[in-house]
């Protein structure tokens, strides 16, 4: 097995991008593999490491399909219901909580709360 170049950081060639640089222009990896990586040295600690993907090997973004976006409307509308009470919140229920605020925080029980 070959091991993959290493560049350091902001250093690396034309031709190579990061998943977040790729999606910026509309495409995606596309099934390759990691092409290369980049390492960002830090002081007490490993490295930070952003593994990049051949530009030319990119392939463009799947477009979203009516059954795709209803499905991130099922999904988006679920995260907006409190487990508790059943009620769309309005908002997405923080994972921190696990319930609506109202229901996570009934009048009276919590002291560091405004009323």
């Amino acid at each position: 097995m070959a091991a993959l170049p290493v560049f350091r950081w902001r250093l690396a060639p034309d031709g190579y991008a990061t998943r977040r640089q790729l999606r910026a222009q509309g495409l995606r990896p596309g099934g390759q593999s990691v092409a290369a990586q980049l390492e960002r040295p830090r002081r007490r600690r490993g490295p930070l490491v952003a593994y990049l993907y051949r530009v030319d090997l990119a392939l463009p973004m799947r477009p979203m399909t009516p059954a795709r976006w209803a499905a991130l409307a099922k999904a988006n509308a679920a995260r907006r219901v409190c487990p508790a009470c059943g009620r769309d919140a309005g908002y997405v229920i923080p994972a921190s909580l696990g319930a609506c605020v109202p229901c996570a925080f009934p009048e009276g029980s919590c002291d560091g709360i405004a009323a």
